[in-house]
Order: structure tokens, then C-alpha cells, then sequence
């Protein structure tokens, strides 16, 4: 018997029963405005999907399933040391929407040990690549060559009824979460560790493991990966890697094309990437200085160099978010509490005090605040994880979490293949044209 299958199954159909009734009743209710710089800008701010496992506040930041990242971390379960959550929690909490017990979460990290088994024809792939080949484009490949094991495709190819398609979506979910932190544990022992690979640990939880097969024994290393693993794990519908997830998914390619999908989103520099752009930064920052321990002053004048050459400061912005990121926090607490004299977040904590005005002195940014991207470097490199072109893999592990229990959804509640309307710019003219002859007939 497979308990969140089932109480996801009984979630899932109360609530496409209640949406169809909605749409019958409300359907045509106009829910937003499209205006012109919509249309040019990326579609940003467009209510036009529905997204069940989290939703993205400005002011208060991500929430899953109505929950904050600091009430998460209370009552969630925790790892072994009591101090941060396991993520096996959060991804039972999206999928159903409560908060699980102990032994509830427990189960799940047995059910995903249980599938954690790796095709050997996916090493074979990855072994076939250049060793200097970039972790994320290894991730994605790997991702890819495990699809000849999917449950959807092979029920689909079958003839399976559409009522099924959320148990075979839930079905590959689970494998492929079980499965990737060996997947990612193999990339970064190969690229940057001569390919000496460490067996896994089952008696570990599903974060644990990973820490222990990248190759790191401190107990606080596997709390940060708790950690890192459950507030990276969604962000709402709209970011580029749950969007592209979300939309190959509504072809009905089967979960490891989907996900495969956002990673490449995942993998680009305006995205998952600048968590390995911050790193590069603050190293490049310090080595022109001269010294680990800089001054607020020697910062805020790299920051107005970097400025004035027509560069960003990376991890500093948002597009939504309009205070400093809730999970730039939590990880400014984790290291508070555990690391709080070490050099790098030091110099991370005072970039915080530093930004942040120069930035409202320019008058044109929205938000100056830090994003998440702002300290998850500092944190790895501290603990010994410093080669940064693998970090968007971490990345990648956590947010398969979110987009993959989405989609679970989508299935379950029947959501249709996405589809927007494009306009040529000849169409806009035209547009523009006819609306200011109708402004001046009734002028």
C-alpha cells in the first residue's frame, strides 16, 4: 500500500471536481489585463497558470502550500541532529497539502531508497562524455537517459486510460527523485574528484546520502543540504525551470523529458546559473582588493566600479520578490549558528549592508535586496564545495522536488496542453492603428 499515492489520489480528485464546477459557473470572469509591454517583456506578471504547490509573495517570499520558510523549519521533521528539515517533508507537504509526521516522512525516505537504483547504461552515457564537460549539461543528459525507464511512457504506448496518466506521472516522480542525487553524487565525483566514486549510505535520509556520496562527512555539511535541499525546491509556476517543466509536460512527454526540460532553463546565466556568477564575483572582488576581510568601504567601491562598467551585482534583485529573500535568510541563520566567524559569509554579510543603498541610490531598481543566489556559494565553499560550476546541479536536485510534484498535478487534474497566442510586431502596428482611429471617432 502506497499512502501518499492514495491520500494524493483523493486530493486530487476533490479538487478537479471543484475547479470543473468553477469554470462552468466563472469561467469567462476576467481575471487580469494584458497591456503592450507584457507582450514584449517575457509575458512577466500574466496570471496564466495554475500551480498548486506554492505561490510567490512580494513582501512575505515563497510559501508551500501556505506555509513560510520559517515555519517550515519548524514544523517540518528534521534530520538526525534536530536542526533543519528534511525535504522528503516539504515534497509530501506539496503534494497534499499537510504537514506529514515523522513517520510519514520516514516511509517516504524508504520508499525513496527502495528506487535510488541507477541504470548502469546512465554511468556509461556520463563516462562517454569529456570530463570537463559542464555538470549541468551532464545532469540534464543523465536525466534524459534515464527516460528509457519510464512508467508513462511505456502505459502510454500501452493504451492507458487519461484517468490514469497522475499514477504513472507519480510513479516516474518518485523514481526520479529517488534517483538523482546518486545521478548528480556520479557527475561531481567524476568531473572534479578523478572519478573515485563513494557507495551509497542507506541508513542515511534522502539529503543526508547525497551530502555523504558527494564525499563530505561533517554532520553540519548534510544539515546545510537539508537545508538547501527544501528551500530551493519551488518557487511558484512562473520561473523559467517550473514554466518549462510545466509546459513540455503538457504534450504529455512523460516526466524525464519534462524535467530534462527545466533543467536546461535551469541552466541558464539569468537563472539557476547565477548562483555560480555570485561566487566568481565575490572571488574576483576580493582578489582585486587584496584580502578575505574587507571593509564596507572596500566593498561599496567595487560595487560602484562593477556598476559603472555596466555590470550587475549578481544575487542582488528579483523579479517578483520586493524584500530581502526569505531564503537568503534562512541561510544567513544556518550560518549564524554554525559557521558565524568564517571569512567568506562574513564578507557576504556585509555585501548586505553594502548593496542594497548604492542600489536605491540609482532610483531605478525595484529591489535591491539579495536573492537567494547572494549566500548559497559562500556556504559550499566554506564547508570545502568550492568547485562553483556545479552548484546549479544542487540547484537542479532541489527544484526537481516542486516541478515534479506540479506535474503530478497537472496530470491528475487534467490541465491542457499550453498553448499562448503570438502576435507579429506588423500585427501591433496594425493594432495601435485601429485603436487610435476608434479614439478619435469618439473624441
Amino acid at each position: 500500500m502506497d499512502p501518499l499515492k492514495q491520500k494524493f489520489n483523493q486530493k486530487a480528485a476533490e479538487l478537479k471536481k471543484e475547479i470543473k464546477a468553477l469554470l462552468k459557473e466563472k469561467g469567462n470572469t476576467k481575471v487580469d489585463e494584458v497591456v503592450l509591454s507584457q507582450v514584449f517583456g517575457g509575458a512577466r506578471g500574466i496570471k496564466m497558470m495554475l500551480w498548486e504547490t506554492s505561490q510567490l509573495d512580494p513582501i512575505e517570499g515563497i510559501r508551500f502550500r501556505g506555509y513560510s520558510i520559517p515555519q517550515l523549519r519548524e514544523l517540518l521533521p528534521k534530520g538526525p541532529d534536530g536542526k533543519e528539515p528534511r525535504p522528503e517533508g516539504l515534497f509530501w507537504l506539496m503534494l497534499v497539502g499537510e504537514i506529514p509526521t515523522d513517520d510519514q516522512v520516514k516511509w517516504l525516505t524508504g520508499q525513496w531508497t527502495h528506487r535510488s537504483n541507477v541504470p548502469e547504461h546512465v554511468f556509461k552515457m556520463l563516462d562517454s562524455l569529456p570530463v570537463d564537460t559542464h555538470p549541468m549539461t551532464q545532469f540534464s543528459s543523465a536525466i534524459i537517459a534515464m527516460q528509457t525507464e519510464s512508467c508513462f511512457a511505456r502505459r502510454y504506448a500501452e493504451g492507458m486510460s487519461k484517468t490514469e496518466y497522475w499514477d504513472a506521472t507519480y510513479e516516474d516522480t518518485m523514481n526520479l527523485i529517488a534517483r538523482l542525487p546518486r545521478v548528480a553524487a556520479y557527475i561531481y565525483r567524476r568531473t572534479f574528484h578523478g572519478g573515485d566514486h563513494i557507495t551509497p549510505d542507506f541508513s542515511l535520509d534522502w539529503a543526508g546520502n547525497f551530502a555523504h556520496m558527494l564525499g563530505f562527512k561533517d554532520p553540519d555539511f548534510k544539515s546545510l543540504m537539508r537545508l538547501y535541499m527544501t528551500i530551493h525546491a519551488d518557487h511558484e509556476g512562473g520561473n523559467a525551470s517550473a514554466h518549462a517543466t510545466h509546459l513540455v509536460g503538457s504534450t504529455l512527454s512523460d516526466p524525464y523529458y519534462s524535467l530534462a526540460g527545466g533543467m536546461t532553463a535551469l541552466a541558464g546565466p539569468l537563472h539557476g546559473l547565477a548562483n555560480q556568477e555570485v561566487i566568481k564575483w565575490i572571488f574576483r572582488m576580493l582578489d582585486a582588493i587584496g584580502t578575505n576581510k574587507p571593509t564596507k568601504e572596500q566593498i561599496a567601491e567595487y560595487v560602484k566600479s562593477t556598476l559603472a562598467a555596466g555590470q550587475v551585482i549578481p544575487g542582488y534583485g528579483h523579479a517578483v520578490l520586493r524584500r530581502p529573500d526569505p531564503r537568503f535568510m534562512a541561510q544567513k541563520r544556518f550560518a549564524e549558528e554554525n559557521i558565524k566567524d568564517a571569512d567568506i559569509v562574513n564578507v557576504v554579510w556585509k555585501i548586505f549592508e553594502v548593496v542594497p543603498p548604492i542600489l536605491e541610490s540609482l532610483g531605478k531598481v525595484k529591489n535591491p535586496w539579495p536573492n537567494v543566489d547572494a549566500h548559497s556559494g559562500s556556504l559550499l565553499v566554506h564547508y570545502g564545495l568550492k568547485e562553483n560550476e556545479y552548484y546549479t546541479v544542487l540547484f537542479g536536485v532541489s527544484r526537481a522536488l516542486g516541478v515534479l510534484s506540479a506535474l503530478c498535478w497537472s496530470r491528475a487534474l487534467g490541465l491542457p496542453l499550453e498553448r499562448p497566442k503570438s502576435v507579429t510586431f506588423n500585427w501591433v502596428k496594425e493594432f495601435l492603428k485601429k485603436t487610435e482611429e476608434t479614439e478619435q471617432v469618439a473624441g
